[in-house]
């Protein structure tokens, strides 16, 4: 009530003529806006103007008027309090997380199956954590991660991913955002002000670099990964690649070109960052080993559960090298005091009880069925497209024949049938995904969508152009 009482202040200094007028608006001001909400009890005319400095008279005429009004209400010997009939408008919370289009077909990549997402196995290592764990482990954990994750993690990450996992350089992290963010604000502590992204790349990597102060450079790719020439003229020492699978042109780097990536970071003493966003996902052979895995000591890698399980646990790790992991340590300390502790040993179980494997084991196969969906609808329903891209991950790209485009004109006559795609050209940083003019070029993201609605949306695509 104090904080409301503070609000008739002004009134009580108003001139002497209008301060009875003032002190109405005000208190009539403050019962609309839910300030003084139904049901307070007003302070007595006598205390009320002790505490402004007015008369007596004013307040109880103040008090009088209200009530006639509807906005107090009062018996005798009883009191003053605030009625009901005001109804103020409740503040509302937003919410500012990315929803679904709603359209009759989304296509539009980034997104698993979140009802793939094991809620049994989920809730019973939950149950399992929160019988078992000590009560000292609820305290503020160690910035690194727990020790039982950080060695279930290495043991997972080497087993599945070819990487040369230390449980000491693993970070346990909010995804991979924030491995990134770490890395940029340490990196740019060290003087490195710039870093290379993948041109087409994820929109992300930009931004969350310009986020610490990190600029950076757009760096074209070529049929083998990012192309050296320009890599070597851009002056950098750091660059972000996706090279298990590209995102978004679906191209894995070649053999040749991943050693020529580490040659270079080695010749300029620089970083490669592996964001291995979705390299568990590969329908046509065993995934290929991670970049990682080659050099340790000049890549960084990081993953999560974004994909496997749900964006929503915020759940990653990232992978340092040995001279970079007291400063990433030391930044991830002071930004959060580490992850929840509770969270990383509820995955920290699911990880050693094989059931982290399962799931994944679930996700390959309903992915890689609506991946063969997608391909089999559009060669029916767009003869001559071309699917381009390793048989892996969450999207595809396809290449439309001319006489879908212009581009501008497809996606038009798309967005109206009510189908949500994008564009290849969408995530250039400098034009070098652009189109040829007649050419449509489509990252299509197919996981989170079931086979009859990819059938169905696809369908839909063609009888609108």
């Amino acid at each position: 009530m104090t904080s409301a009482w503070e609000l008739l202040l002004p009134a009580a200094s108003a001139p002497a003529r209008a301060r009875g007028r003032a002190l109405q608006e005000t208190l009539r001001d403050a019962v609309r806006s839910g300030r003084l909400t139904a049901g307070t009890r007003l302070p007595s005319s006598r205390d009320l103007a002790a505490d402004l400095g007015v008369s007596r008279g004013l307040v109880t005429d103040a008090y009088e008027q209200l009530t006639a009004e509807g906005y107090l209400r009062s018996g005798r010997g009883a009191g003053t309090w605030v009625g009901d009939a005001v109804r103020a408008p409740r503040p509302r919370a937003r919410d500012l997380a990315p929803r679904s289009s709603g359209d009759l077909a989304d296509f539009v990549p980034g997104t698993p199956d979140l009802s793939l997402f094991p809620r049994s196995a989920w809730a019973a290592a939950q149950r399992s954590v929160l019988t078992d764990l000590p009560h000292e482990s609820l305290g503020y954990p160690d910035p690194r991660g727990l020790p039982r994750l950080r060695s279930a993690l290495a043991e997972l990450l080497a087993r599945r991913r070819g990487v040369v996992a230390d449980p000491e350089r693993i970070v346990v992290v909010s995804g991979v955002a924030q491995a990134t963010a770490l890395l940029a604000g340490v990196l740019h502590a060290r003087g490195m002000h710039t870093a290379g992204v993948e041109d087409p790349g994820s929109p992300q990597h930009s931004a969350l670099y310009a986020s610490a102060g990190v600029g950076t450079v757009p760096l074209p790719l070529d049929g083998e990964g990012l192309a050296l020439g320009p890599l070597r003229a851009s002056g950098v020492r750091v660059v972000v690649t996706t090279p298990a699978h590209q995102f978004p042109t679906g191209i894995a780097y070649s053999a040749r070109r991943r050693a020529e990536l580490l040659t270079w970071a080695r010749s300029v003493d620089g970083l490669v960052l592996e964001d291995d966003y979705d390299g568990d996902f590969r329908y046509d052979r065993a995934p290929v080993g991670a970049l990682q895995g080659l050099d340790p000591e000049r890549v960084a890698y990081t993953g999560s559960v974004s994909k496997s399980l749900a964006p929503g646990l915020r759940l990653g790790w990232l992978l340092v090298p040995d001279w970079l992991a007291d400063d990433v340590v030391e930044r991830k300390r002071t930004t959060d005091l580490g992850h929840p502790a509770l969270d990383q040993a509820l995955f920290a179980r699911f990880v050693e009880h094989g059931d982290y494997d399962r799931q994944l084991r679930v996700c390959q196969r309903a992915y890689r069925e609506r991946r063969d969906t997608l391909v089999a609808a559009l060669a029916e329903h767009f003869p001559g497209a071309r699917v381009t891209g390793i048989a892996a991950g969450l999207h595809a790209i396809a290449t439309l024949p001319g006489r879908h485009g212009p581009e501008e004109r497809f996606l038009a006559r798309v967005r109206e049938a009510g189908v949500a795609v994008r564009p290849l050209t969408a995530y250039g940083h400098g034009g070098a995904a652009a189109a040829p003019a007649k050419e449509v070029r489509l990252v299509l993201g197919y996981a989170h969508v079931t086979p009859g609605r990819i059938r169905a949306g696809v369908a839909r695509m063609a009888q609108a152009v």
